[in-house]
């Protein structure tokens, strides 16, 4: 029995995000803009090194002013612990045959925040025998996961493919797709269902590049063909649920304003369009993201009430539900049992003498 709990693999399993500053001051925010500008931007958008200081510093005092006038604080890291927690006790309730013969930690870290992600990488680097990052967006690009993906190559380098896995395509998930349109039925109000009229469904997610400032393709790996065929997905499946009430679903892009041409089909467009078709009700849900952060709750709910249709309902994001910490857990106890058995497959072909 000793010898067994001795030679247990040792896996930990991280659930990142972006991050926001919870307490909102300048000197919290600063930081936080600075790496988003060295991490991302500068990845579409050359910028002086000097810049960044300035741009963060402009932006930070911006949020403050914004943020701290109409009281706003943000959820996303208490619901990104939430997740970790939920997803916890899932793998730990599980009755999956790799934890007979692997132990397995749950913790969460950040790309823009502390305990930032990199550092973290680097700490779990000699205590695991595996490490499987979460990103908690389902549409992966160099701007979201691919965020992830680069901080694992820094940290391991060549040793990144047999020690770090980082989780990817959650979108293309039927079990996510059929998770969401439940969890989003279930969310309407009685307002919107006694809605006589037509209802219109907004599908939020971040928007991406289509072309940079020179009308090319961009160098990055942008996301856009998954973008586009996870709405595709989701709004020809929501269209044929036999509890469907939704007269017609529209993408509804939140986009930057620098790096060249992002997609069009905005919240903006789609709250325009359906205003000139006379909606009586729209519902906005944003399926991009697991978790409500700045741009969700705060930025898209108040278009959502500048647009003041006669009904209207913000569906938060899917957060930390049971349902989906389920579903995570059961992507995540996959990946560790593909990894747990390549590191097995690697071993037997060099076995110690």
């Amino acid at each position: 029995m000793v010898d067994r709990i001795v030679n247990k693999k040792k896996y930990a399993v991280v659930v990142t995000t972006y991050g926001e500053v919870e307490k909102v001051t300048i000197s919290n925010l600063w930081p936080s803009s600075r790496r988003i500008l060295k991490v991302v931007t500068r990845q579409i958008v050359k910028i002086p090194t000097a810049m960044i200081y300035f741009i963060a510093d402009y932006r930070s005092t911006k949020h403050y002013i914004n943020w701290k006038l109409n009281r706003y604080r943000s959820t996303l890291l208490a619901i990104n612990r939430s997740q970790t927690r939920r997803l916890a006790g899932f793998i730990a309730e599980s009755t999956s045959p790799l934890l007979s013969k692997a132990e397995v930690k749950v913790i969460d870290a950040y790309y823009f925040v502390p305990p930032y992600l990199d550092d973290l990488l680097l700490e779990l680097q000699q205590k695991y025998d595996g490490i499987v990052v979460v990103p908690m967006i389902p549409v992966e690009s160099s701007f979201s996961c691919g965020v992830a993906c680069q901080m694992v190559i820094d940290v391991y380098a060549d040793s990144a493919l047999a020690k770090v896995k980082v989780l990817s395509k959650l979108w293309n998930d039927d079990r996510l797709h059929a998770l969401y349109i439940d969890y989003l039925f279930q969310q309407l109000s009685s307002a919107v269902r006694q809605t006589k009229g037509k209802i219109g469904l907004v599908l939020a997610i971040h928007g991406t590049l289509v072309k940079d400032r020179k009308g090319n393709p961009p160098k990055v790996f942008t996301g856009l063909d998954e973008t586009i065929a996870f709405f595709d997905c989701m709004k020809r499946k929501i269209m044929s649920d036999p509890r469907n009430i939704f007269t017609d679903v529209r993408q509804g892009c939140m986009n930057h304003s620098n790096g060249g041409e992002w997609m069009a089909e905005t919240i903006e467009k789609a709250f325009l369009e359906f205003k000139e078709e006379g909606y009586d009700a729209v519902v906005m849900f944003p399926y991009g993201f697991f978790a409500d952060n700045s741009e969700t709750e705060y930025d898209a709910f108040k278009k959502l009430e500048a647009a003041r249709f006669p009904v209207s309902q913000y569906v938060r994001c899917i957060n930390d539900s049971p349902a989906f910490g389920h579903w995570l857990s059961v992507k995540v106890l996959e990946e560790l049992q593909t990894f747990s058995d390549f590191q097995t497959a690697v071993e037997s072909l060099d076995p110690k003498p």
